[in-house]
């Protein structure tokens, strides 16, 4: 077996995690950063802090001009070619440096955020993934330093979630030299500043969309309506555009004919987990104005940071927060593994990258919903937390809570993502990509067996908890496995099942991420060291547990009916009992005692 070989039989697959053991010493970590990244990080952060949240504010005034300003600059830096390949004028950092930049420089204000994601990800990623060499060396450079803006015009009218049912037609020329464009998009990104858009359209009635690389002429038939009204991200340039016989250069068709839904597809895995990843600095930032602020408001004398009720926000956001990385940057550095590996067996860059993320598609939707649901959760509780305060647009909160909320509908919304991360790992298993049937089956049996009544020793760190995600996935497999027996090929039907599955897969992914990350931390640094982040862990997991065995019961009791209902209730019990039950209170103080002494998320 030559070397590639062997790694590739090392590195999980996408989706194996709920059915193959993880060992801690496998996954990556923020505490892995090499300094490299880590002097990436800093100067990011060090960016973000002195030209962009000090003018926080403008960006709430729908200061379109200011967004573009900030981001030449950033052009300026380097930073909108990350994940350019050199030849193209861009870095060609890795996948994991990548997500580092859109992490920290995404935490000021999601305008900027916005701008910045649709530009690097889905305005220049697809010319850089899919373009032919000369489409690459036109526009790739401008893109990568910023000397033109990128956009994105997939959304119409009548096409959302069901991407492909956009009604834009592009008619090729009687000479062949060129497509005519007509149609409408919405909700476009960048608009009001970009010099291309990556535009899809019908040629005659294909079944699927083609892609273009369409440049911003207003006198080439492009019109702009008026920058949307919306209810967040303020000083992002959103805007319809119209196209009236725009004529696009056949040269310039993205891909092959047809091949659009398939760029657009392979565009929102990246965007999710690119999206998890702008969640994450947002959230440091408001868990870290709360705690100032809760230090600093004394009530009956006493600040209210020294309250039980405050000390339970912090700590919940604060783990979340924790959590959110953890599984970010698992995913991401498998993904990174992925692509060296596809690069070292002779897949050119673009397919590597293509397929690597490909491959992880169900970690890119967890994460999606995970975080963006996290964030919003984070934030409003940083408004509870100012109160009165928290209320008003003169702090950050108000706008932070705002700019949240898009992110539970961008790059799919976070129910299609449910239905999605399950729906894609039963494939992956009929394809034969994830050995699902068998440790369903094996989840059977034990089921109609006689449970052990050994007590387990669990006097090492995390051997119950460990014990705990191991029974949580076999939750999954009964539920999910039992499922696809009742409804076999119209398990898509059924939604509110699928929901309830996806729901129970998430909260594995993402507690399993934080044990794993806390127990390699713990071996290396030492136990003592951990002891925050331990709390973080245990009281994550305890959450996941209700979680699992709330929407475990929900699905259980939606298709199962007679003996099967009483022994999947029964299975489901057994398979979420605590032998010993977490303090959580105690958790809780601990958590929330660190923050508080640090004024800031200190992990």
């Amino acid at each position: 077996m030559n070397t590639t070989e062997s790694k590739n039989n090392e590195l999980l697959r996408g989706g194996q995690f709920l059915v193959k053991e993880t060992k801690a010493e496998d996954v990556f970590t923020p505490e892995d950063f090499t300094e490299e990244q880590k002097m990436m990080r800093d100067s990011v952060k060090e960016f973000i802090d002195r030209e962009v949240w000090p003018l926080k504010e403008r960006f709430e005034h729908h200061d379109y001009a200011l967004t573009e300003e900030m981001m030449k600059k950033i052009g300026e830096l380097g930073l909108l070619g990350v994940a350019v390949p050199e030849e193209y004028d861009g870095l060609g950092m890795g996948f994991v440096t990548t997500m580092l930049v859109c992490d920290y420089i995404s935490g000021a204000t999601g305008s900027l955020a916005t701008a910045f994601g649709a530009h690097t990800g889905i305005g220049t990623m697809p010319i850089t993934l899919y373009g032919t060499e000369e489409q690459k060396k036109k526009y790739v450079p401008k893109l990568a330093s910023g000397e033109w803006f990128g956009a994105y015009a997939l959304t119409e009218p009548g096409a959302g979630s069901d991407a492909n049912s956009g009604k834009t037609k592009a008619v090729l020329s009687e000479d062949g030299k060129y497509y005519s464009i007509s149609g409408q998009k919405m909700w476009i990104s960048n608009s009001g500043f970009c010099h291309t858009m990556i535009v899809f359209a019908r040629i005659e009635d294909d079944k699927y969309i083609t892609g273009f690389i369409v440049e911003n002429d207003p006198e080439n038939g492009i019109t702009m309506g008026e920058e949307e009204k919306k209810l967040g991200i303020h000083s992002s340039s959103t805007r319809q555009v119209f196209f009236n016989e725009t004529k696009v250069p056949v040269e310039n068709m993205l891909a092959g004919r047809g091949d659009g839904f398939k760029i657009a597809m392979n565009a929102l895995n990246i965007g999710r987990i690119k999206l998890a990843a702008a969640g994450l600095d947002a959230q440091r930032r408001v868990i870290t104005k709360s705690v100032e602020y809760a230090n600093e408001r004394f009530q009956f004398n006493v600040p209210i940071s020294s309250f039980g009720a405050i000390k339970l926000k912090l700590a919940e956001m604060a783990t979340n927060a924790y959590v959110d990385e953890s599984a970010t940057y698992r995913a991401g550095k498998n993904i990174e593994d992925r692509i060296a590996l596809r690069v070292e067996g002779g897949n050119s860059h673009q397919e590597a990258e293509l397929k690597g993320v490909e491959e992880y598609a169900i970690e890119c939707s967890i994460l999606k919903v995970a975080i963006s649901e996290d964030i919003q959760h984070c934030t409003d509780e940083g408004i509870q937390i100012f109160g009165g305060m928290g209320y008003s647009a003169d702090t950050p909160m108000e706008s932070a809570w705002r700019d949240a909320r898009i992110t539970r509908i961008y790059e799919g919304t976070n129910e299609i993502n449910r239905m999605l991360s399950v729906g894609m790992l039963v494939k992956k298993a009929m394809k034969g990509h994830v050995d699902l049937l068998n440790p369903a089956q094996a989840v059977a049996s034990e089921l109609t067996g006689i449970p052990s009544f050994d007590i387990p020793d669990y006097s090492e760190l995390f051997s119950e908890e460990k014990d705990m995600i191991a029974k949580l996935k076999k939750v999954f497999l009964m539920v999910a496995g039992s499922a696809v027996q009742k409804y076999g090929t119209e398990l898509e039907e059924h939604q509110q099942t699928l929901m309830a599955a996806a729901d129970i897969l998430i909260e594995i992914y993402m507690a399993e991420s934080a044990i794993l990350r806390t127990e390699k931390n713990a071996k290396r640094f030492g136990k003592d060291s951990q002891k925050e982040q331990i709390a973080m862990s245990q009281l994550y997991l305890y959450h996941a547990v209700d979680i699992i065995t709330m929407k475990a019961k929900e699905a259980i009791l939606s298709f199962a009916e007679g003996d099967e209902q009483k022994m999947m209730l029964m299975g489901l019990r057994r398979f979420t009992k605590y032998q010993n039950m977490p303090n959580i209170g105690q958790l809780r103080k601990t958590i929330a005692e660190k923050v508080i002494a640090e004024n800031a998320y200190p992990f």
